[in-house]
């Protein structure tokens, strides 16, 4: 069971599949989650990042396999971008294949679980990322 972090926290679930995106919503509800938004696609997730009105996410959870635009794309969009590339990234995908993990990485995503999602991972990934980020980390004003 994971413990409530410092401070509440909002997150950008980009996931295509329901079933999965139920239950990572329910595991980050518990983790003390303020404002979940998911979106289908990496289309959807850059529409919602840039848009002035939407609430900035302080982590973003990534699925590698989607249409429109696949999270390696939206990834190596994020971490090119000044304003979007602090953001921290969980990848979340199906594939375990080597060149997978280690181009999620060298993309700079800060942690890789795979699918079916085993939750002490999921947490284990969330955690760290809390207790090197999360909540040590400044929020940069929206410009």
């Amino acid at each position: 069971m994971m413990t409530a972090p410092a401070r509440p926290y909002d997150v950008l679930l980009v996931e295509d599949d329901v079933a999965d995106a139920m239950l990572i919503q329910d595991a980050l509800t518990e983790r003390g989650t303020r404002n979940l938004t998911q979106v289908d696609d990496g289309v959807a997730a850059l529409e919602y990042l840039r848009d002035p009105e939407s609430t900035r996410p302080d982590l973003i959870v990534l699925d590698l396999n989607m249409p429109r635009m696949n999270g390696r794309e939206l990834l190596a969009v994020l971490k090119a971008d000044e304003k979007l590339r602090t953001i921290p990234v969980v990848v979340l995908t199906t594939s375990s294949a080597p060149d997978d993990v280690t181009g999620a990485y060298r993309q700079h995503a800060n942690a890789y679980v795979t699918k079916p999602v085993n939750l002490e991972d999921f947490e284990r990934a969330v955690q760290s990322i809390d207790a090197f980020y999360l909540d040590t980390t400044t929020k940069l004003p929206r410009q």
